[in-house]
C-alpha cells in the first residue's frame, strides 16, 4: 500500500509562491441520471464550481461542490473564490491559503488547483509531489438513493454486480430497507449512510438490523453534536463520522464516539488540509473513509491520492451523473483508475 501524505508535502515544506497570473471561476451543472436522494432531500443535478489558475502555458483546475447543510450556497462559495484573486495572481501557496479561508468548498477548489498547476508546471505528479508515490487503482462504493424498501432492493438488483453498495438511509423504515437491500443483494458488502436522521428512539433497532445484513459501516447515525449518545452505547458495527469531522482538530471531540471518520475535500478546506486529517486520524487508530459529494471526475480525481490509504473508498459521484467531463477518470465496474494528467495532478 501506498504511504500517506506527509502533511503538504513538498509544497509545504518550502517557501517558494506560485507566480500565477490569473484567476477564472465557473459555475456549471451536471445533471444527475435520475434523481439522488437522502435524508436531506432531493437533487436532479450537480451544481459545481470550478477554479482555474493559469500562469502562461500552465493551468490548473479544482472543482467543489457547495453544500447548503454547512451554510454553503453556489454564489457565495463562487464570490468567496473570486474574493481571493488578488492572492492567488500575488503567489498564495497551499499553507498560506490554509491561513487565509477557512476550510469549505471554496477553499477546496483553489488549493486542488494549485496543487496541479505545480504538477503541470514541474512535469510530475501530485501524488510525487506530496510524497505519496505511485497511485494504484482502488474500489469505490457505489451508492442508493434513499427510496422504499421495494425500490432500494430493485437498485440493488440491478447493481448486485457491484462490490460495495452504500445505502443513504432515513431513520424510520430503515430496517425494511436494509432486510430488503441485502435479500436482493445477497452477497455485496454493504455500508450505510444515515446522513444524521437517527435518533436516540432508533439507533439500536436500526443498528441491529446492520448487524443482521452484516453491514461493514455505519456513516454519521446520529447528528452531529448530538452524538454523545455513541460513546455510552456498544458500536456492534463500525461507526464512521462524517458530518462531525471537518479537519485534524475536531477529532478530540469524537473520542470514543467512533470507530472511523470520513474525509471528504469540500469538508476540509482541499488535499493539503486532508492530508493533515488523514494522518492524525491514522495516529488515533481511526479507520479511514474518503468521500465526496456528488461532482465530477475533477472533483474526485485529488481525493484518489487520499483513498491510497484508506479501509473505505466512496468516491462514484461519476457514475452518478447523466455524464461526466472528458477526459474523466476511467471506471471499470467499481475500479477507479488514477486520473489522466489531462484531468489533474
Amino acid at each position: 500500500m501506498a504511504r500517506p501524505g506527509k502533511a503538504g508535502g513538498v509544497l509545504s515544506q518550502r517557501n517558494q509562491r506560485f507566480m500565477v497570473r490569473r484567476l477564472d471561476v465557473a459555475v456549471e451543472s451536471w445533471p444527475i441520471a435520475g434523481a439522488f436522494a437522502i435524508s436531506r432531500g432531493v437533487k436532479t443535478e450537480a451544481l459545481v464550481v470550478v477554479a482555474t489558475i493559469g500562469d502562461g502555458p500552465y493551468s490548473g483546475r479544482g472543482e467543489c461542490v457547495p453544500y447548503a447543510r454547512y451554510g454553503e450556497t453556489v454564489e457565495g462559495v463562487a464570490r468567496t473564490i473570486r474574493g481571493m484573486e488578488l492572492a492567488v495572481v500575488d503567489g498564495v501557496a497551499p499553507e498560506e491559503l490554509r491561513r487565509r479561508l477557512p476550510p469549505g468548498a471554496a477553499r477546496n477548489a483553489i488549493d486542488c488547483a494549485l496543487i496541479d498547476l505545480e504538477a503541470k508546471r514541474l512535469g510530475r505528479s501530485a501524488a510525487d509531489l506530496l510524497g505519496i508515490g505511485p497511485l494504484r487503482p482502488v474500489e469505490t462504493a457505489y451508492t442508493l438513493s434513499l427510496d422504499t424498501p421495494d425500490k432500494m432492493a430493485e437498485a440493488a438488483r440491478k447493481a448486485a454486480g457491484r462490490t460495495i453498495l452504500k445505502l443513504k438511509l432515513g431513520g424510520g423504515g430503515d430496517p425494511e430497507r436494509i432486510a430488503a437491500v441485502r435479500a436482493a443483494a445477497p452477497s455485496v458488502r454493504l455500508i450505510v449512510d444515515a446522513n444524521e436522521a437517527w435518533s436516540a428512539g432508533n439507533i439500536a433497532e436500526n443498528t441491529k438490523a446492520c448487524l443482521a445484513a452484516g453491514v461493514e459501516l455505519i456513516e454519521q447515525p446520529l447528528p452531529a453534536g448530538a452524538d454523545e449518545l455513541l460513546a455510552a452505547s456498544e458500536r456492534p458495527v463500525t461507526v464512521c463520522a462524517d458530518e462531525s469531522v471537518h479537519v485534524a482538530t475536531d477529532l478530540d471531540a469524537l473520542a470514543g464516539r467512533y470507530d472511523a471518520v470520513n474525509i471528504k475535500l469540500d469538508k476540509s478546506g482541499g488535499l493539503t488540509e486532508a492530508l493533515l486529517l488523514l494522518k492524525a486520524a491514522k495516529a488515533r487508530g481511526l479507520k479511514i473513509m474518503v468521500g465526496s459529494m456528488v461532482g465530477t471526475s475533477l472533483g474526485m480525481a485529488p481525493a484518489l491520492l487520499l483513498a491510497q490509504s484508506a479501509e473505505f473508498v466512496d468516491l462514484d459521484g461519476p457514475l452518478l451523473l447523466a455524464r461526466d467531463r472528458d477526459p474523466g477518470l476511467h471506471y471499470e465496474g467499481s475500479m477507479i483508475s488514477p486520473p489522466p494528467p489531462a484531468l489533474w495532478g
